[in-house]
């Protein structure tokens, strides 16, 4: 069964959005470095990959239901945030505005009764709710550490083990 002209456009749009989201991690990744952060930079990093993989992931699949990429411009992500608290109180905001896309594809897969396409999409739901919590743990742990630039490197020297160890 070849994709829906609908779907099609719909998945080609969250392909742009995934990159983008790529794009603004390695945005806030390059913030982290001018920061001498490079724990933070190395968690956004990988961030940054997973974003790719996700849109590399929608890429694979809309040419193997015979469908067409079509890629657009990646909009220019922010370049300044003036904490690292701000960074990630709006990585967890992007997260959710990712998962609210992602959502209105079921949606669409569920109208147009693309049972293909829902399977794929359970597993963005799944992972949404992953990337949602992770972003909010960093959130309430920089929260707790406030202006203490002892808890800060403490929790730089946490997350430049992101990749280093078993996910």
């Amino acid at each position: 069964m070849v994709i829906s002209k609908t779907l099609q456009n719909a998945i080609n749009k969250q392909i742009n959005a995934e990159l983008y989201s790529s794009y603004l991690y390695l945005s806030m990744a390059a913030y982290f470095d001018s920061q001498n952060l490079s724990g933070f930079s190395n968690w956004i990093r990988r961030q940054s990959e997973e974003e790719t993989q996700h849109g590399m992931k929608f890429f694979d699949f809309l040419n193997q239901r015979g469908g067409r990429v079509i890629l657009d411009k990646i909009e220019k992500p922010k370049i300044e945030w003036g904490s690292s608290l701000n960074v990630f109180e709006e990585s967890y905001k992007h997260e959710i505005y990712v998962t609210k896309l992602i959502n209105n594809l079921v949606d669409l897969a569920t109208k147009e009764k693309d049972n293909a396409t829902l399977t794929v999409l359970h597993w963005f739901v799944d992972e949404q709710v992953e990337e949602e919590a992770s972003a909010l743990e960093i959130v309430e742990k920089l929260k707790m550490v406030e202006d203490s630039k002892h808890g800060l490197l403490m929790l730089d020297a946490q997350l430049a083990k992101r990749g280093q160890q078993k996910e």
